[in-house]
């Protein structure tokens, strides 16, 4: 089983995202464990103080150093993690690639930033990995860090009826997917293509094929480079 813990001062956003659709079944299935912890719970005094102002002056607050480090000092001696992510605007940007290597690990511990972001020593000593969902910033690390389960979950054998389907998706073999048609095979004058309706396996193989590349060469042409 895979296990996800997700540390944040904003539990609730995670609630929805984390609670309906795949990542539900999957959590039925015993398939995934997904914990959340808040990290208010080791906040300093009565107030659980877990921000501060930033030295050097600069607008915003900070997520200080020692609520973080208790919380993953705590669950790193639960339990060995096999990779502990910070979501950042300037980690490596999320793509299929990393979303299959992570969701063959056993472990995974996500730390979400909030305000201007975290301590830069929890950085430097604790993160083994940063990740990013694009070059744009939000509020808060949580919904990312959402989007990562999700990517990473969908993937585990079990998670999605047709196991398959996750195999075919865009971006597996850094291609886009071909467009899909369902029935009825007419609607409003547009036609589904024949090649669809034909019943021939090899026909519709190469047709998909073509028009895999053919989107990704107008669409994504760095993906081809790579």
């Amino acid at each position: 089983m895979t296990r996800i813990d997700i540390l944040t001062v904003v539990p609730e956003l995670l609630e929805s995202p984390l609670n309906h659709s795949i990542v539900q079944r999957a959590k039925n299935k015993k398939l995934v464990e997904i914990h959340i912890h808040d990290i208010r719970e080791y906040g300093k005094g009565n107030y659980h103080q877990v921000d501060d102002y930033s030295y050097g002056g600069d607008a915003g607050m900070i997520l200080m150093i020692e609520p973080i480090y208790k919380l993953i000092t705590k669950l790193k001696e639960e339990r060995n993690y096999d990779e502990i992510i910070y979501m950042s605007p300037d980690g490596e940007v999320l793509n299929q690639p990393i979303a299959n290597h992570l969701s063959c690990k056993e472990n995974i511990m996500i730390l979400c930033g909030h305000y201007k972001g975290i301590d830069h020593r929890i950085r430097e000593h604790l993160i083994t990995r940063e990740i990013s969902i694009g070059d744009y910033v939000l509020s808060g690390g949580e919904l990312a860090a959402a989007v990562l389960c999700d990517s990473i979950i969908r993937l585990i054998p079990g998670a999605i009826s047709d196991e398959t389907s996750a195999l075919s998706d865009c971006f597996q073999d850094n291609l886009l997917s071909a467009p899909v048609y369902t029935r009825p095979a007419e609607f409003n004058g547009w036609r589904v293509p024949d090649v669809l309706l034909s019943g021939n396996p090899k026909l519709i193989a190469q047709w998909q094929e073509e028009q895999a590349l053919e989107r990704t060469r107008l669409l994504r042409p760095h993906l081809l480079d790579d």
